[in-house]
């Protein structure tokens, strides 16, 4: 019975992630799950990322945390529009608490959304959102096991973000060792060693943003991405 009820909600999740997939193609927004378990430092990632972004393209930010909106106000201070989701115990976000957020987004036209998840390694990778690309944050300050451990969060990611590699002469962190784990399960995964604090490492994840948002909005069919761009001043 339990089987089937999982069954019963994924499926109806889904079908919501659809037609959020749908919605956001539509707009020509990109939009990016930053998954992690707590403490990796996505938010400083995230604000980071913001920093070096927000006077190139319009962004908006989704926030789910547990019960608090403290990362949402760290957010807000880098000058983009936040809403937050307060999950009340839930383990991750879904395609509905996304399509009730965007609503609220709507009006400010971004071009690239970010979805800051729960944080949480096991929950989220099961719940498609309707994003486009699934950002997996791990840091060297956890230990070279998170891969092996949680297969597949990291087997669903298109990207994975090494954080805090400016501690990594205080850790026994192994990169290669990561990297190969995340190879042998996801060999497609986009791999990058960045620092959130010191901001080591961000030029090329920002740059491979940029690019991903760009051909997001050229993939619209019979707009181009001058067009977009003219539209959303």
């Amino acid at each position: 019975m339990k089987v089937k009820l999982e069954s019963r909600l994924l499926g109806a999740n889904e079908l919501i992630a659809h037609n959020n997939r749908n919605m956001f193609s539509s707009r020509g927004i990109l939009v990016i799950n930053l998954m992690s378990s707590p403490g990796s430092g996505k938010t400083t990632i995230l604000e980071c990322t913001i920093q070096e972004l927000v006077k190139q393209i319009k962004i908006g930010v989704i926030e789910g945390d547990l019960y608090t909106d403290q990362d949402a106000r760290r957010i807000e201070q880098q000058g983009v529009e936040v809403v937050q989701i307060n999950t009340e115990g839930t383990c991750h976000l879904d395609a509905q608490m996304i399509c009730h957020a965007y609503q609220k987004l709507d009006a400010s036209k971004p071009q690239l959304l970010f979805i800051e998840n729960v944080g949480n390694l096991v929950c989220p990778a099961e719940f498609d959102l309707g994003e486009d690309l699934r950002v997996v944050v791990i840091s060297t300050a956890e230990g070279n096991d998170k891969v092996t451990k949680y297969p597949l969060v990291f087997r669903r990611a298109d990207v994975v973000l090494v954080n805090k590699t400016d501690l990594l002469p205080y850790t026994d962190f192994d990169v290669e060792k990561v990297k190969n784990d995340i190879g042998l399960i996801n060999p497609s995964a986009s791999i990058f060693l960045v620092s959130g604090r010191t901001g080591e490492g961000m030029e090329a994840w920002i740059c491979w943003l940029l690019q991903q948002s760009k051909n997001k909005l050229l993939s619209m069919n019979g707009t181009s991405y001058l067009q977009m761009a003219e539209g959303r001043k």
